[in-house]
């Protein structure tokens, strides 16, 4: 699939952007994913960017080299330090928005001061850090947009009946009081947000009535179609499954937790009643869960198969809650012979690895909420099977939708018929053109009135209600 050209006849930038996301390659995070595919682009769109992060040394997460080897040429990256964990945590302290801060703070205080930035973007779910926004437009007049990749304010862990958060119930109760604390301050003049789920900004209407419609645009992570077109000359071989031993691999790459409960229960009891029933169909199925918990070392929980061991699918179902890098991830994907994809109780949850799995070209299942972007996304470019539940319902009760696209997917043996042209608005390189229009729009409008940016445009059948600006 090749994207649409950019309409862009500019051969000099003409703006710069500072963006500031504290997790950046060689980080292997989630969160940097929409700056690492957006930078290709940027140049040809009249903006050039320099990069404000968190030296890797000091950040939590894994390193893949190959990702920061894969960067565009000349995009000025500066790299601060940050409090090291082996004191701060003593005394409780491991948030790299706070313990990075202050750092921050300093380097883009001064490259504020030595370079003229039309914009500063905030692309990242390190929250704490978008307070600088605030800083910077009041120190040196410069707006600033905010990117929602999830809620920094009332998650879906509210009460002791949604499951143990992430890092436990104590570390989620702190980080919700200082999110109270400090998400007013980061938005009292925020320029516009992003976000990539339709839900959160109109949550963040309802809390800050200076927010309006036309204050926010929804958009979904880019599909990294250059990372697809790389994988095969850079040798990556995967370690989760042998492709060749003569099972059936399935895989699901992507995070856990207990939100997720309905999915998983509904998947693994449906395929526990298969099994009892005909065993030779699914004797050679092996389901890999790789890469559910952030956490490092001993920290990292398995969150799925105890969930499959009470169904008694442990010798079909395995967890490797550690995350490995990122193109051997996507060559899992490609190995496999099914990609599954689960869904959270939380309907707001937009899943940014549903790009990479479409990408993959296998036959693909997702159990989503009706109200999730992703199945619309799916049922539009017919990448897929989908099976709809409601957060909460019975395994047996989603066992009459959930058979029937299991016995599919483990008798189809070729790729889906994916309509590209309807994927190509998806893609990094068209993400980026809307999104660079929005920056257009707030820097021409900085001193005038709020934005109005170019929306994206929905699937047909949309079941979200459509903020004022958004097709």
């Amino acid at each position: 699939m090749t994207s649409p050209p950019l309409t862009s006849n500019i051969q000099t930038p003409r703006r710069r952007v500072l963006i500031v996301s504290p997790h950046f390659p060689p980080t292997n995070a989630p969160d940097a994913q929409r700056v690492r595919t957006m930078l290709p682009y940027l140049a040809e769109l009249g903006w050039e960017a320099e990069v404000l992060a968190v030296d890797p040394d000091h950040v939590e997460h894994p390193r893949d080299e190959i990702l920061a080897q894969l960067l565009p040429d000349g995009v000025r990256v500066t790299r601060t330090g940050a409090l090291p964990t082996r004191y701060t945590r003593k005394v409780g302290l491991g948030n790299l928005g706070l313990r990075s801060l202050p750092f921050l703070q300093r380097a883009g205080d001064r490259l504020l001061s030595q370079r003229p930035v039309d914009l500063v973007f905030f692309s990242t779910t390190i929250f704490p850090v978008m307070i600088l926004g605030r800083r910077w437009q009041r120190k040196f007049n410069v707006p600033y947009v905010l990117d929602f990749q999830d809620p920094w304010l009332g998650g879906f862990y509210q009460t002791q009946a949604q499951g143990r958060p992430p890092g436990g119930r104590l570390k989620y109760t702190l980080d919700k009081a200082l999110a109270q604390l400090l998400e007013p301050r980061a938005l009292e003049r925020v320029s516009h947000l992003i976000s990539v789920s339709p839900d959160y900004p109109q949550r963040l209407q309802q809390r800050y009535p200076h927010l309006t419609a036309q204050d926010c645009t929804v958009l979904p992570f880019g599909a990294p179609e250059s990372d697809y077109h790389r994988l095969p000359s850079l040798g990556i071989g995967q370690r989760i499954f042998n492709p060749q031993d003569g099972n059936h691999h399935w895989v699901y790459v992507g995070r856990g937790g207990a939100d997720m409960a309905t999915a998983l229960h509904g998947l693994f009891y449906a395929l526990r009643q298969e099994r009892d029933r005909h065993p030779q169909d699914w004797e050679t199925l092996r389901i890999h869960f790789v890469g559910t918990s952030y956490a490092q070392g001993d920290r990292a929980e398995k969150t799925i198969a105890p969930i499959a061991e009470q169904y008694g699918l442990a010798d079909m179902v395995t967890e490797h809650p550690h995350r490995i890098p990122y193109f051997e991830a996507q060559q899992v994907l490609i190995e496999s012979q099914g990609i599954l994809m689960i869904g959270s109780d939380d309907p707001r949850y937009s899943a940014s690895k549903l790009y990479p799995a479409i990408l993959a070209r296998r036959p693909l299942l997702a159990i989503f909420p009706q109200q999730s972007l992703v199945v619309e996304i799916l049922r539009q470019v017919k990448a897929g099977q989908v099976v709809i539940f409601d957060p909460g319902m019975k395994p047996a009760q989603l066992y009459p939708h959930m058979a029937p696209q299991l016995r599919s997917l483990r008798q189809q043996h070729h790729p889906p018929s994916t309509d590209w042209s309807a994927f190509a608005p998806y893609s990094a390189q068209a993400m980026t053109q809307k999104l660079c229009a929005c920056f257009d729009r707030v820097v021409d409008s900085s001193h005038s009135q709020p934005p109005a940016c170019t929306p994206l445009p929905r699937p047909r059948g949309s079941q979200f209600s459509r903020p004022v600006g958004h097709a």
